[in-house]
């Protein structure tokens, strides 16, 4: 079993991986943007191994490149799969060699989230293997999928139980990166722990609770969602600890017992705990707030200046003074434009921004 850690390693461990490939290739791809593994995959196809990729049936940033990805795919000779749109999004991230050699990743092949702290392990534990196929069979039929591995957290099948027992099971200490736990039960969990005795850590960024505060990460951008119990067991993942990832999305992670990654990721968090600043995320949303205020005003500004005389708010003010029988003073209705395009650019920008970290 290895560890793959973000932005250290980089993409060789996958290209290697793809290049070593004999048989088969299987992965998931909710997110892609790296050309060196594209062409990594399209030489593998080249060499008969048979490619087969899940791509998610859309993202955030709409269906358009996926469906560029799928034709490119599918003209190299890779087999394609889409997922099924039952679920609120196919969110997973992983990749199988050979049916052998289990690739679980907490982050997508982006180029921006090489760039961001996140982790992945390569196990070729057997029972995990298995099931990663299985589940991967199971969503590219888009059959049902009915756990057979407690150790493999899927959502919503099994991962709000499993990580509600992993939580609950920590005696001493509770390591958490988490961009957004915000689910009640959760919560709540955690802030028994604390009552309880036990240590807990959070960096990243947590829902209203006065027992539980965070960290804000500055040292890059977060993206992982992991979770180290105790020293002994370590949770890796696509899933954050929030209703609609536990509930209503595809998304996997497994729980490794493997001292020497247990113990490097824990070594990574603490340089990274050293790093943060604390108070509970409030600094970020305060830095978001004023990105999106500072957006907000210089676009509003650069495009009142075109809409201003354009013919669309010339009718606009034609079809007020006619229907209405109203005159208006132009420069009042600019000043209308301004300010309103001003406060939707700025919700925007601060919804894109809140979405951005949950990527």
């Amino acid at each position: 079993m290895k560890l793959i850690v973000q932005p250290a390693d980089g993409a060789a461990p996958l290209i290697k991986a793809i290049k070593q490939a004999r048989k088969s290739i299987q992965l998931v791809i909710f997110r892609f943007d790296l050309p060196e593994i594209e062409r990594a995959l399209e030489d593998a196809a080249e060499r008969g191994v048979t490619v087969h990729a899940l791509i998610a049936f859309t993202n955030r940033g709409g269906e358009k490149n996926l469906r560029k990805l799928e034709m490119r795919f599918l003209e190299k000779g890779i087999v394609v799969a889409r997922t099924a749109n039952d679920l609120v999004r196919y969110h997973g991230k992983m990749m199988i060699v050979d049916g052998k050699d289990l690739y679980l990743l907490t982050h997508n092949f982006t180029r921006l989230d090489l760039r961001s702290r996140s982790f992945g392990v390569a196990t070729r534990k057997r029972d995990l293997v298995q099931e990663a196929m299985r589940l991967f069979e199971a969503d590219t039929r888009r059959q049902p999928y009915r756990s057979r591995c407690s150790k493999f957290i899927v959502s919503p099948v099994n991962a709000r139980n499993r990580l509600a027992e992993f939580l609950k099971g920590a005696k001493r200490e509770l390591l958490i990166y988490d961009v957004d736990l915000a689910d009640k039960e959760m919560l709540r969990i955690v802030e028994e722990r604390c009552l309880a005795g036990v240590s807990v850590r959070i960096i990243g960024h947590v829902g209203s609770n006065k027992q539980v505060s965070a960290r804000a990460f500055r040292r890059m951008r977060l993206h992982t969602r992991v979770i180290v119990r105790d020293s002994k067991q370590v949770f890796l993942g696509s899933q954050s600890l929030r209703k609609l990832e536990l509930n209503a999305r595809r998304e996997i992670g497994i729980i490794v017992s493997n001292a020497k990654i247990v113990s490097s990721i824990a070594t990574v968090f603490d340089d990274d705990w050293k790093a943060s600043v604390a108070g509970n995320g409030k600094a970020e949303k305060k830095r978001a707030s004023a990105l999106a205020n500072r957006a907000s005003k210089k676009v509003a500004r650069a495009v009142g200046k075109k809409l201003a005389p354009a013919p669309v708010v010339k009718q606009v003010l034609k079809t007020i003074e006619q229907e209405a029988s109203l005159e208006v003073d132009p420069s009042q209705a600019e000043q209308v434009v301004n300010g309103t395009l001003q406060k939707a650019v700025k919700k925007a920008t601060e919804k894109i921004i809140e979405k951005a970290v949950g990527q």
